[in-house]
């Protein structure tokens, strides 16, 4: 007759806990990367460029949904709001200030503001890449990120002299980008942000 061994009991019970544990903890839910990608591309960091078409609406007063674009001018024009800038701004920061406006002819005006076509947002990338062209984007991107969405550098293109032209209100100035320094890792501050409007040159 074999002899009951209280011990060994107790070794295949902790065994059997630690197993299910680690089983329970293998089913959690994983990050989905997408996340960070979709909090990217939200309204609520996209600052609007002329172009953008927004639809504005406010709660119980159906003739104040309108659907408005902005003009080049980065301005739009609203029912008793008036005129109110929107280029370089987000869609809370239109949508508060016309709230406050509205404020002195509606009481706590419910306003809301969403993006319907982000038309404004280009980048342009011309020169030696292998599909220079106008890119609609409609979240921040780099240099580098607006050179892979070209296609890349052709052959021959002359990577240490890449010009990023700029416009500053009726000013323009152009940013040098050495391809080359920061495909090494090196000198990485150059990969700026692009804005609305930049063009990349590569000779």
């Amino acid at each position: 007759m074999k002899r009951f061994c209280p011990g060994l009991t107790r070794i295949a019970l902790l065994f059997t806990i630690a197993v299910i544990a680690s089983g329970c903890s293998a089913v959690q839910e994983p990050r989905s990367d997408l996340t960070n990608e979709a909090e990217s591309v939200s309204e609520k960091g996209y600052a609007l460029q002329p172009g953008d078409v927004i639809r504005i609406s406010v709660w119980r007063e159906p003739e104040l949904d309108q659907v408005v674009l902005v003009r080049p001018d980065g301005g739009i024009s609203f029912p008793l709001a008036g005129e109110v800038q929107a280029e370089g701004r987000t869609i809370e920061e239109v949508s508060f200030e016309i709230s406050e406006r509205l404020a002195v002819y509606i009481p706590s005006p419910e306003v809301s503001v969403s993006l319907q076509q982000g038309e404004g947002n280009r980048v342009y990338v011309t020169g030696r890449v292998n599909k220079p062209g106008v890119f609609l984007v409609n979240r921040p991107i780099t240099v580098m990120q607006a050179l892979s969405l070209a296609g890349g550098l052709t052959p021959f293109a002359e990577k240490k002299n890449i010009l990023i032209l700029r416009r500053d209100g009726t000013n323009q100035r152009s940013l040098r980008f050495n391809y080359k320094e920061v495909q090494r890792g090196e000198s990485l501050q150059q990969n700026v942000t692009l804005n609305a409007g930049d063009t990349l040159v590569v000779p």
